[in-house]
């Protein structure tokens, strides 16, 4: 692995909304990563696994609702954001790593009967974790997102986004952020997004991640994804979709989760009036069906 790089921790004094305890593990031997644990450590786990380009900050308004209704609330800083370690290559990230990466945290956390809240990339490696260990897994939440094979086509504002990230000599990630929002974010929020990333050098994880979608048929994830989908396929536990109908990458992604997965049949699936990032949109009404989903299953 190539260099690797921290936040300094003055970048983040200034953020409002989001006074939670730091916490660190580590994942390799000179990889830290961050994630919030709010809540007693003897309730029931709700995961929450954010995605590109946001990290924690993103659940800031859920959190609060989710542990004081009982809830052990885990939201990691995926390696390359938030306050986690930032390796400095682009060739240092793989869908493979942000895999381990994660399984890492859980297993060190020795968590089990996880209750998954996933959007975007959180459902990309969320989705990979419950099919590789479903015994973990007590029912899932996707917002948002889906597990790409590589066939068919992918929506043009994907591809637009992801010649972006890889072209574009500025990469404001604020700026992103509020253009997948349907709110208008204050500046102190924009900010906020762009904390984690005070130069061009801490930007290789957000930068690269768009590329790591398997839009081909037949390369190495979109077949693991593949497989991935063959235990999703006979995932019997509850499994909700609350999707935002203002999304142009995964608007209409939920019909395909619904008819594959046994354990969407008979849920309470929901479209709500927001962005690609719902839970800035939605943050507290996607808590509270959280919330309710975990209390009817």
């Amino acid at each position: 692995m190539s260099k690797v790089i921290r936040t300094p921790e003055d970048k983040f004094t200034s953020i409002k909304d989001f006074n939670f305890t730091a916490n660190y593990l580590q994942v390799e031997p000179n990889l830290r990563m961050h994630y919030v644990d709010e809540g007693e450590k003897e309730n029931p786990v709700v995961l929450l696994l954010h995605g590109e380009p946001s990290w924690s900050y993103l659940y800031r308004k859920m959190i609060p609702i989710l542990s004081k209704a009982g809830f052990r609330v885990i939201a990691p800083d995926l390696i390359g954001f938030g306050k986690s370690d930032k390796p400095t290559a682009q060739s240092d990230y793989t869908f493979q790593k942000h895999l381990d990466w994660t399984t890492a945290l859980l297993t060190q956390l020795e968590l089990k009967d996880m209750t998954l809240f996933c959007q975007d990339w959180g459902g990309l490696i969320g989705l990979r974790l419950v099919a590789a260990m479903p015994d973990k897994f007590a029912r899932v939440v996707a917002s948002n997102t889906g597990l790409p094979i590589g066939k068919g086509t992918m929506p043009d504002a994907f591809l637009q986004w992801r010649e972006f990230s890889q072209k574009s000599p500025a990469f404001n990630i604020g700026k992103v952020i509020q253009g997948g929002t349907i709110t208008t974010l204050p500046d102190e929020v924009v900010a906020a997004y762009n904390a984690p990333f005070p130069t061009a050098e801490y930007e290789a994880g957000a930068r690269i991640f768009p590329s790591l979608v398997p839009i081909i048929d037949g390369e190495p994830e979109a077949i693991n994804n593949m497989k991935a989908w063959g235990v999703l396929k006979q995932f019997t536990k509850p499994f909700l979709t609350i999707f935002g109908d203002n999304d142009p990458i995964t608007s209409g992604g939920e019909k395909l989760f619904q008819k594959l997965i046994p354990g969407c049949k008979g849920q309470k699936h929901t479209i709500l009036n927001a962005g690609h990032f719902i839970q800035e949109d939605k943050g507290e009404e996607l808590a509270r069906l959280i919330v309710e989903f975990c209390k009817d299953n």
